[in-house]
């Protein structure tokens, strides 16, 4: 077997409360036990504070209702300074959000929203799939992909069924 490997997603918002955030990470807490199963670490990033989190976080849980009023599964970072991304005075950045997936060994995938729409959770995870595997085999997934398809050879490698 090979060594189990962490990965990560960092989502970044442009802003706490927001009708499309709050959405996406009602939808992450929902599903992180899907990340958890796929030995992926989830953090979040707004531009607010900490505080705002904190008020913020209260507003989401909500949106599951199973889950209640339960704290979210994963931290949201508070980027009130603009250090980590550095986009203060640049408004075209601050109004996207932005989707990382960062593998063992280096950044593999990301993505810019704008903030009206929505991450489709469903691709992202497909995605995550798709790159573990392909990380650990010399494969390359299709159009449409998904667990227990055929993968397409890549590198010389033969056609091969992922179980």
């Amino acid at each position: 077997h090979p060594p189990v490997l962490t990965w990560g997603v960092l989502f970044s918002h442009p802003q706490d409360f927001t009708p499309v955030c709050t959405t996406e990470l009602a939808c992450a807490a929902k599903i992180s036990f899907e990340f958890k199963k796929r030995n992926v670490k989830m953090i979040a990033l707004s531009i607010d504070s900490v505080a705002d989190h904190l008020a913020w976080s209260k507003d989401v849980m909500p949106f599951n209702s199973e889950s209640g009023c339960s704290p979210l599964p994963f931290p949201i970072i508070a980027d009130d300074e603009g250090a980590l991304f550095n986009v203060k005075g640049n408004i075209s950045l601050l109004k996207k959000m932005k989707v990382f997936v960062v593998g063992p060994d280096k950044m593999k995938l990301s993505i810019m929203y704008p903030a009206t729409t929505g991450r489709n959770f469903d691709e992202l995870l497909r995605v995550i799939d798709s790159l573990q595997l392909t990380a650990l085999e010399k494969l390359a997934t299709p159009v449409d992909w998904k667990v227990h398809m055929r993968v397409g050879p890549k590198c010389g490698v033969s056609i091969a069924i992922h179980v």
